[in-house]
């Protein structure tokens, strides 16, 4: 059974649903002007979150889908750094009252590129022109290949909880394809240095197919990544886009698994974290039975955000730095992609919002539907539709995708009731795509995995 659905909707290319409208909708329609109106607007009576990208790296990782600049020298950090701090006033002056603030992250690139005295530097500007409280969850994206004790020290110091670590897969053969070449001892070192700093949890993040992956090594790599016990796993799906990231034609496509050698890998890995006593998480993350993850998915409070699954709850989410994504309860705002034209935009006073979009009230309806299946893989459409003020034979009547997915087993639909079936659990995204309005008959269609 599971074969013949991998066959059927394992080459789709179809977006992670880290929002709903996904980026591409984005356009300049929402600016400056906009965002503006919207931080003004924001409450002060409701904790907000912030995300604060560093767009750095020292060395290229072939596989890598985020927005990153390599450099070698500290002066262009440096000058980045200088930007962010302005756009960090700039955006507490436009909010009409100080926000409190409950969960900040730090991604990237490499935010542990700068320096242990400038991250320090950083929180305390963030501590002074937001309300950031004791307990506020601060979190960081980590390679353990540069992290140096004295950041590892800092980190704690100034309040860091969580820490995410790259590490992908421990297969020489497979990090020599890639660029990355990461032992275990460097990353149980950075392990080691972390928990003695105070920092609480870690996530490990895991990609399966890679080029020269096969279904052992990523085993290998669950089972060495498993010894270190770290609290939560992210494992996900490389996407091969040499279109849209001219790096990954250093990688040779005929060293990549098939749908059905990625399905096989992803289950693998799932099986393997699962027999440890992890617990699956959504679709792709996995966290201890104790980890606030977990129990917020035992709740019904998972949430889905640009950083995957979350605990956090926050309407705001405050971008901050080049091509960073905001959602207000209004939209989304994005800020400019190229480090350059950001800087230019913030050093004349302005926003650094290049493009954005404005919710409708269909787009709040269909987002709540497509987060509960991504979170809890069931979802009471009608419930869901009369919350909003819609009739539900908007989104079920004549949905054939819906109607196909129930016909091939995936799903349940009890009265508008949608439950995945069994182990259809890899599927979900297709699901979720059943209540996308903006899906094109091209991007339903059969091509390259994402």
């Amino acid at each position: 059974m599971q074969s013949t659905l991998v066959a059927k909707y394992g080459e789709a290319r179809l977006p992670r649903y880290t929002s709903y409208p996904t980026a591409p909708r984005f356009s300049p329609a929402v600016g400056a002007d906009s965002y503006g109106d919207w931080l003004a607007a924001a409450s002060a009576e409701k904790a907000a979150s912030l995300y604060l990208h560093i767009p750095f790296c020292r060395s290229m990782c072939w596989y890598c889908g985020c927005h990153t600049t390599i450099t070698q020298r500290d002066q262009p950090i440096l000058d980045y750094l200088d930007v962010l701090r302005q756009e960090i006033r700039l955006v507490s002056e436009m909010a009409s009252k100080t926000l409190t603030i409950d969960h900040v992250h730090f991604g990237g690139g490499t935010p542990t590129i700068i320096k242990p005295e400038e991250f320090v530097d950083l929180m305390g500007l963030l501590r002074q022109h937001f309300a950031l409280p004791g307990g506020a969850e601060v979190a960081v994206e980590i390679d353990p290949r540069t992290l140096e004790p004295e950041m590892a020290a800092v980190l704690g110091e100034a309040g860091v909880r969580r820490a995410s670590l790259g590490v992908q897969s421990f297969d020489p053969v497979v990090q020599k394809a890639i660029n990355r070449v990461q032992s275990e001892e460097q990353t149980m070192e950075a392990v080691s240095r972390l928990r003695r700093a105070g920092v609480e949890s870690i996530n490990f993040d895991l990609i399966y197919g890679l080029p020269h992956q096969t279904v052992e090594s990523c085993i290998e790599t669950a089972r060495a990544a498993i010894g270190m016990r770290p609290e939560r796993f992210a494992v996900f799906g490389y996407a091969h886009v040499p279109e849209f990231k001219k790096h990954q034609r250093l990688i040779n496509e005929k060293a990549l698994a098939d749908a059905e050698g990625r399905h096989a890998q992803a289950e693998a890995i799932a099986t393997t974290l699962a027999a440890a006593g992890y617990r699956r998480i959504g679709l792709d993350h996995f966290a201890r039975p104790d980890d606030s993850l977990a129990q917020a998915q035992q709740e019904g409070r998972l949430r889905r955000n640009f950083q995957g699954y979350t605990t956090d709850a926050a309407e705001t989410l405050i971008g901050l730095g080049a091509s960073a994504i905001g959602r207000l309860p209004e939209g989304y705002v994005q800020n400019e992609i190229p480090p350059g034209l950001y800087a230019q935009k913030i050093a004349d006073g302005q926003l650094a919002t290049t493009k954005g979009y404005r919710l409708t009230g269909e787009d709040r309806l269909r987002g709540k539907i497509i987060e509960r299946l991504m979170c809890d893989f069931h979802v009471d459409v009608p419930a869901v539709a009369a919350e909003h003020g819609f009739d539900p034979g908007m989104l079920l009547d004549g949905n054939s995708r819906l109607a196909m997915l129930e016909s091939d087993g995936v799903l349940e639909n009890n009265g508008g009731v949608i439950r995945l079936r069994g182990d259809g659990r890899f599927l979900i995204r297709t699901v979720a795509a059943a209540f996308d309005a903006y899906l094109t008959p091209s991007a339903r269609a059969h091509s390259k995995a994402a």
